[in-house]
């Protein structure tokens, strides 16, 4: 793991520089202000009486402080301005003004301390140059005001364009680091989503083969049963049902033909209403090409196909009696398909787990809804066990399904011995 000022192995920038070639930079501009002042501080030396090496020393250390510009850019100007008398340290008031503009120094400051500078030069010059007794006054005013103002308005004016100009690129930065952050979180929200969608997709695939399996193969269980049980004392009723057991089981592949078909079938448009609640609820999931009827129940069954079905298991052996209250008034696709699969997988256990007992099947149309209702008698006794396995999933799949469009759902053994299953679903 790297320490804070290195990147990538390499040692970062020393002290208070971000990049390692600010630091070189003003490293050289400070040596290079050293010098300058040094050779000044000759001329300095010999005007205020001291050795020249004073003067010398004195003046690299005063062009040295240029070095600090970026860390105290207030500490190099006031430098600046104290040995401006001097006639030495050009190139440090320049580059210490505009260092101080570019700065996060407050404007009033930066103000002041420009004021200060402009009103040091233009004594400094005007006491330079007034000692030429041929010089016009109003020229010499004019002349040091000129030099005062190109000395120091120009870093300044620079440094702030300079500093405005640094705080938009970090102000753009940030923004576009805040838009790469909100992309990657919105990437792993959309990666959830298609996550979700394919979990719910695969729950949807299974339930619907686990209905359409279940019902059919347990039918012609207990049809073969009893073909057994009948082939050598009735031929003819085995002749039956042997024919029954053909025409589920080619039911049973023709509904597998077309569940797997929706998955190999060509995209084909949404429902409006469907369309509509995805818009108002989640983004279109990543699986929307690859299962393109997630959503779409046009081609299953519906409630008026609830007779063949009670047929189905009559033809059995079932006692089935079907009690129908009120009219139908046409319920979205959905809801007929999840009361087909409610009524289905309840008789379908009404095979496997109560064998000639009575099964009776309501199903009442009500305003804004409709309710269906299985409820088998207590087992008979004498009744041969059809032995058909069980995996634990037909009670949970119908609650999803009654769930899933906002329904209730109620299951569980009745008092007299018997097992119901209710369900009510929202006619929208």
């Amino acid at each position: 793991m790297t320490s804070t000022g290195e990147v990538e192995g390499r040692a970062g920038p020393p002290l208070w520089w971000a990049r390692r070639r600010d630091a070189v930079g003003d490293v050289v501009l400070g040596g290079v202000s050293a010098l300058e002042c040094a050779w000044e501080g000759v001329g300095f030396a010999r005007a205020a009486g001291v050795p020249t090496v004073v003067g010398v020393l004195f003046g690299f250390v005063v062009g040295a402080v240029l070095v600090l510009r970026r860390r105290w850019p207030v500490a190099v100007v006031l430098v600046g301005i104290a040995v401006a008398p001097a006639a030495m340290g050009f190139l440090l008031a320049v580059v210490g003004l505009y260092a101080l503009a570019s700065s996060e120094v407050p404007r009033r400051i930066i103000a002041t301390l420009a004021s200060m500078s402009l009103a040091a030069t233009f004594v400094v010059m005007y006491l330079r140059t007034r000692g030429d007794v041929e010089a016009d006054p109003l020229l010499v005013v004019a002349l040091s005001g000129f030099v005062a103002v190109a000395l120091t308005v120009p870093p300044v004016l620079f440094g702030l364009y300079m500093g405005a100009r640094r705080r938009l690129m970090e102000s753009l930065q940030e923004r576009a680091d805040s838009l790469e952050r909100e992309l990657s979180l919105l990437a792993d929200r959309a990666e959830e989503r298609a996550e979700w969608a394919r979990t719910e997709e695969r729950t949807r695939i299974a339930r619907e083969m686990h209905d359409v399996v279940a019902h059919r193969v347990s039918l012609m269980v207990v049809h073969a049963a009893a073909l057994e049980a009948i082939a050598a004392k009735d031929p003819a009723r085995a002749a039956k049902n042997a024919a029954l057991v053909g025409d589920m089981g080619r039911q049973a592949l023709t509904e597998l033909r077309e569940m797997l078909g929706v998955l190999r079938a060509a995209e084909k448009p949404v429902r409006p209403a469907v369309a509509a609640v995805a818009a108002t609820s989640v983004a279109p999931p990543a699986t929307a090409g690859r299962y393109p009827h997630v959503g779409s129940f046009e081609d299953g069954p519906s409630l008026a196909e609830l007779e063949a079905l009670v047929g189905q298991s009559r033809a059995a052996g079932m006692v089935v009696e079907m009690v129908v209250q009120g009219d139908g008034a046409g319920y979205a696709a959905e809801v007929e398909q999840a009361a087909y699969r409610v009524v289905q997988e309840a008789l379908t256990n009404c095979h496997k787990h109560a064998p000639g007992a009575r099964v009776t099947v309501r199903l009442a149309h009500r305003e804004g809804e409709v309710a269906m209702q299985v409820e088998n008698g207590p087992c008979d006794g004498m009744a041969a066990e059809p032995g058909l396995p069980s995996g634990g999933n037909g009670l949970v799949g119908m609650r999803e399904r009654v769930l899933g469009l906002g329904g209730v759902f109620v299951s569980g053994p009745t008092d007299a011995g018997g097992f119901k299953v209710s369900a009510v679903l929202p006619a929208g």
